[in-house]
């Protein structure tokens, strides 16, 4: 599976990229978000597989959505055919707000499995801590954040200075961030984009050591998705405050909402493949560039079976007689 569509899937996150890029800066995020849907839809429905949307967009801020339960590939035109199985989960746009102000680390995003490789997610809010390979069993996410702190600078051989944690800007973090402070770790904070920098966490050189507090569940898995192909590891519970979470959950086959989940129980597939692309300028991903041949994409392609990390830099060439193909 992962060899056949990795590339298929890049064209998915590539399209929706460029369309949503066009719309950078324009502060209207409906549109942005609308357009990366529209684009991944229909770039989706040319990939050779029967796929199904487990995981969808848009829910929580009644943005245009590609629908949990959406068959998408070309098996739901050609009932003939043989084409894989293929559980779907999608960010069309993360960091919607990103794109529409034209700050950094917007991006499209898309994981695939065999069925059931995906956990079904309600869009709800979750508890997450996010660490690289080297921090893998080390974080406890019922423990202090100092304790975390502490055991994640002596498996990095660092002092908790040298630590860098990001954290969502949100009012629900002013505990948690006066706690890392208090450490001596440092801390940057992000308007969106968790899921992003969730990878940022996992790979060397980034200058991030680890992820905490409260981000989507559908942005949970996503990371999961990811970590499993690059060996970190998230922790994540699930922030059920009210009646109707209860039943959202019981619909989704969810039994014990204080379950703590790590990344295998988020992604448990063994064929996983994860791409994103750029749509801002970012820490991983360079944004959408458009110039007078064409557009230029940054991607990034995850695969768990083949054990390949791939950056993707695709120029598309406008379709005219007399175009020149640039290489800065």
């Amino acid at each position: 599976m992962e060899r056949a569509l990795s590339l298929e899937f890049l064209a998915v996150v590539e399209q929706a990229a460029i369309a949503a890029a066009r719309t950078m800066g324009l502060g209207d995020g409906h549109k942005a978000d609308d357009v990366a849907v529209q684009a991944m839809r229909h770039e989706m429905d040319n990939v050779r597989m029967d796929g199904t949307i487990v995981i969808g967009e848009g829910e929580r801020d009644a943005a245009p959505m590609l629908y949990i339960g959406e068959k998408v590939g070309i098996a739901a035109r050609d009932k003939n055919g043989l084409y894989p199985a293929v559980d779907i989960a999608v960010d069309p746009l993360e960091g919607t707000n990103l794109c529409a102000t034209g700050a950094p680390n917007s991006i499209t995003v898309l994981a695939a499995s065999e069925k059931g490789g995906l956990l079904h997610a309600p869009d709800l809010y979750m508890e997450k801590i996010v660490v690289g390979p080297s921090c893998k069993g080390a974080i406890d996410l019922d423990a202090p954040v100092a304790d975390n702190l502490r055991a994640i600078a002596k498996r990095l051989d660092r002092g908790l200075e040298d630590l860098v944690v990001i954290v969502l800007d949100r009012p629900r973090h002013e505990k948690l961030i006066a706690e890392i402070r208090a450490t001596g770790a440092r801390i940057r904070l992000i308007g969106d984009g968790d899921l992003s920098a969730g990878i940022a966490a996992t790979v060397v050189g980034t200058g991030v050591h680890a992820v905490m507090g409260t981000g989507g569940a559908p942005e949970g898995v996503l990371t999961a998705a990811a970590l499993r192909c690059l060996n970190g590891q998230i922790l994540a519970r699930l922030v059920v405050t009210k009646p109707e979470h209860h039943e959202r959950l019981a619909k989704m086959g969810i039994k014990d909402p204080k379950r703590i989940y790590d990344t295998e129980d988020l992604a448990p597939g063994k064929r996983i493949i994860f791409a994103c692309t750029g749509v801002t300028e970012g820490s991983l991903l360079r944004g959408v560039r458009f110039f007078g041949e064409g557009t230029r994409t940054q991607s990034l392609i995850l695969t768990l079976d083949e054990r390949q990390v791939r950056f993707i830099d695709t120029v598309h060439l406008e379709k005219r007689p007399d175009v020149k193909v640039r290489f800065s």
